[in-house]
């Protein structure tokens, strides 16, 4: 009963209630499901097969399990260029009182030149 292209429900988990279609089988325990749920690895035990059978390759993507079970697919998030901003300089402060010991000395030999 379970096979490459059954469609199933999920009755367990955050996508239980929905349908999905076996596009592979990883072990006696766990297949490869896509549909109206995540693509994801899933426990047998948490499937519900139909008497409905598609015909799909095996690992088929995700626009061709779409286009079987007539569902919009699934949008994909583009990645936004990012931008850097400047960050702030840590500074120690040994590296702090060099700095103001520094800035005194320069302001010293100015006032007596």
């Amino acid at each position: 009963m379970i096979e490459i292209g059954r469609v199933c429900v999920k009755i367990a988990g955050r996508d239980a209630g929905r349908k999905a279609v076996i596009i592979d089988i990883l072990d006696d325990n766990y297949v490869m499901i896509d549909g109206e749920v995540r693509r994801r690895k899933c426990n047998i035990a948490h499937l519900e097969p139909l008497k409905e059978k598609v015909e799909i390759k095996k690992n088929a993507s995700s626009d061709e399990v779409c286009k079987i079970l007539n569902i919009k697919p699934k949008k994909s998030k583009d990645k936004k260029e990012k931008t850097e901003r400047p960050r702030r300089k840590r500074i120690n402060k040994k590296e702090l009182a060099k700095e103001e010991d520094k800035k005194g000395k320069k302001a010293k030999k100015n006032e007596s030149k």
